[in-house]
C-alpha cells in the first residue's frame, strides 16, 4: 500500500437514479460525468491534478491539495447550480439531474490493486449519504444540496471568501459507527432546524418495514437542535464497517459489504 497522500475529496451523487431505467441511467451518468469535468475545469483544476473513482450513480474525485479549495466551493455554489438549471429546464422529467455534494480533505492512500482507503474517505460517504443531506436537497427548489465536513468549514468556509458566504453554512451532526460526524450544509434560505430534525423521524419511516419501529419513529417529539445527530450512514446499498476501507476502479477491500444498485 503507497503512504497516505492528503487531497481534497470531492463526491458528487444523482437523487433518485435507482428510479431511472437503464438508458436514463446511462444518459444521466454522461452528464454527471461531464458536468465534473467541466467544474472543476472552471475551478482551475486540470486532469492531472485528479484521480475518479466511478460509483454508478456518484463519482468521487481526489484533488490535488495544492489545487485551491476556496475556488472549488466557490465553483459548486455558482456554477454547478446555473448548469443543472439550464441542463434541466428543457429536459424531460425522466431526464433531469438533482445533485447532492460532499467535500472534505484528508488523507487517502493506494492498494496495490489501486482502491482508495483512508478513515476520512469513508467519512465524506457516510456524509453523501447522510439522512439531513437528503432532506436539504428534496425540501429545496433549486437542484444542489453542498455539504462540508468541519475541516473544510474551519479551514476555508469560516473565513467568509469571496462567493463562499460562511453565514450560509448551517452546522449539524451525522453520527457514525465511529463516533459523531460535525458537518456544515449550505442552505441560503433561512434555517429550519426543525425541519432538519424530522430527517431522522422520515428516514426512519421509509427505510423500515416494522410497523412497530414505524410508530415510535413516528411518535419521537423532542425539540430539535440546531446541531442534531444523524443515523450512520450507507453508499449505493452498501455499509461501511471497520476502521479502513478501499474504494477504486470499482473495487472494495476491508470490512465492506455491498446491496443492490445505486440509490438516488
Amino acid at each position: 500500500m503507497s503512504d497516505p497522500v492528503n487531497s481534497t475529496i470531492l463526491l458528487l451523487d444523482i437523487e433518485r437514479y435507482s428510479d431511472r431505467d437503464d438508458i436514463e441511467q446511462a444518459y444521466l451518468r454522461r452528464m454527471l460525468f461531464d458536468l465534473t469535468d467541466r467544474t472543476l475545469l472552471a475551478a482551475g483544476i486540470e486532469m492531472t491534478s485528479r484521480r475518479r473513482a466511478d460509483r454508478g450513480d456518484s463519482v468521487m474525485e481526489l484533488i490535488d491539495s495544492n489545487a485551491s479549495l476556496a475556488a472549488l466551493l466557490r465553483t459548486l455554489l455558482t456554477f454547478v447550480p446555473a448548469q443543472l438549471r439550464g441542463m434541466n429546464r428543457m429536459a424531460a422529467a425522466s431526464a433531469q439531474m438533482r445533485l447532492r455534494a460532499v467535500v472534505t480533505s484528508g488523507y487517502v492512500a493506494m492498494d496495490s490493486d489501486g482502491g482508495w482507503v483512508g478513515s476520512d474517505l469513508n467519512h465524506a460517504c457516510r456524509l453523501l449519504d447522510a439522512d439531513v443531506l437528503r432532506t436539504a436537497l428534496r425540501e429545496r427548489t433549486s437542484d444542489f444540496a453542498l455539504c462540508v465536513a468541519e475541516p473544510v468549514y474551519r479551514g476555508v468556509v469560516r473565513h467568509d471568501h469571496t462567493g463562499v458566504p460562511s453565514d450560509e453554512f448551517h452546522a449539524v451532526t451525522v453520527d457514525s459507527k465511529n463516533g459523531p460526524l460535525p458537518a456544515w450544509i449550505h442552505d441560503p434560505a433561512p434555517w429550519d432546524a426543525a425541519r432538519v430534525g424530522r430527517a431522522r423521524t422520515d428516514a426512519s419511516t421509509q427505510k423500515s418495514a416494522d410497523p412497530t419501529t414505524q410508530s415510535m419513529a413516528a411518535e419521537r417529539s423532542n425539540p430539535p437542535q440546531a446541531d442534531v445527530a444523524l443515523g450512520g450512514a450507507t453508499v449505493n446499498g452498501g455499509v461501511f464497517g471497520g476502521d479502513n476501507h478501499g474504494i477504486g476502479g470499482g473495487t472494495f477491500h476491508g470490512d465492506i459489504h455491498l446491496g443492490g444498485g445505486g440509490r438516488g
